[in-house]
């Protein structure tokens, strides 16, 4: 390993959002969803650098286009992470599903029991991403409280 890489390495220890619930689950869920290896021995950072999108990464993706396998899978990673915290905290058996066109169009939903805990519509997918880790979490944890919310207004409908 390079002096880069340990201090990339370093970097992400110290750094407190790399122990919450939601970015520890986020590399989980990164984790699974590659089938080919290309995560194996990186650095949780380096792993999750694909989801920050600053104004001058956003700059360089073009306006039209259709999303590619790695975006889809992030997208699915971000909503695989919030059913699995709904699940944690709910007991309950949270579904996501993810439908896209593919021009980057489509939907996402959490499912718990027969209730609709999260629906939310899909644009521009091939632009998906956040500006920070941070701002990251904080929509997580956006959808986690709205969901928990439904949750706990219909519970026995969660319940079936």
């Amino acid at each position: 390993m390079n002096a880069a890489a340990l201090t990339l390495a370093a970097e992400t220890t110290d750094d407190p959002i790399y122990q919450t619930d939601f970015i520890v689950e986020m590399l989980r869920q990164t984790r699974a969803l590659d089938s080919y290896g290309q995560w194996d021995g990186k650095t949780p950072q380096q792993i999750l650098d694909s989801y920050v999108l600053t104004k001058e990464r956003k700059r360089e993706i073009p306006v039209i286009g259709d999303p590619d396998d790695q975006i889809i899978s992030r997208v699915k990673s971000f909503h695989n992470a919030i059913a699995v915290l709904i699940e944690k905290e709910c007991s309950l058996m949270a579904v996501p599903f993810v439908q896209l066109t593919h021009e980057g169009f489509g939907r996402a939903l959490i499912v718990v029991g027969k209730l609709v805990v999260m629906d939310r519509t899909l644009r521009d997918v091939h632009r998906f991403g956040f500006e920070s880790l941070s701002k990251m979490k904080t929509e997580a944890d956006k959808y986690l409280g709205v969901a928990l919310e439904i949750i706990g207004k219909y519970p026995e409908v969660a319940g079936l």
